[in-house]
């Protein structure tokens, strides 16, 4: 298969989808991440990180990429914290 064709592959495959806002936290929280951490393992200000939580903004396609891989991680290892319904004491 050629390049183009593995590229367009792999955007049609990969899953972006973001949890909820409340969600996207608790996952950050159970881990014990702040903020600044998930930041610089993405490769953006703390400030990104805090307006994707808030949901005043949206991560694009690269950060997205890599924010909603870490999520899913996340989730995997915390699956209490994936569900919506998880309370915020933990």
């Amino acid at each position: 298969m050629s390049d183009p064709l593995r590229r367009v592959d792999a955007l049609v495959e990969e899953d972006n989808t973001l949890p909820s806002l409340r969600v996207r936290q608790q996952l950050r929280l159970a881990a014990g991440l702040t903020q600044a951490e998930v930041a610089a393992a993405i490769g953006v200000q703390r400030l990104a990180v805090a307006r994707w939580e808030a949901g005043a903004t949206q991560p694009h396609r690269g950060n997205r990429r890599a924010y909603a891989h870490l999520l899913r991680r996340l989730a995997a290892k915390y699956p209490d914290a994936a569900a919506e319904g998880a309370s915020d004491a933990g």
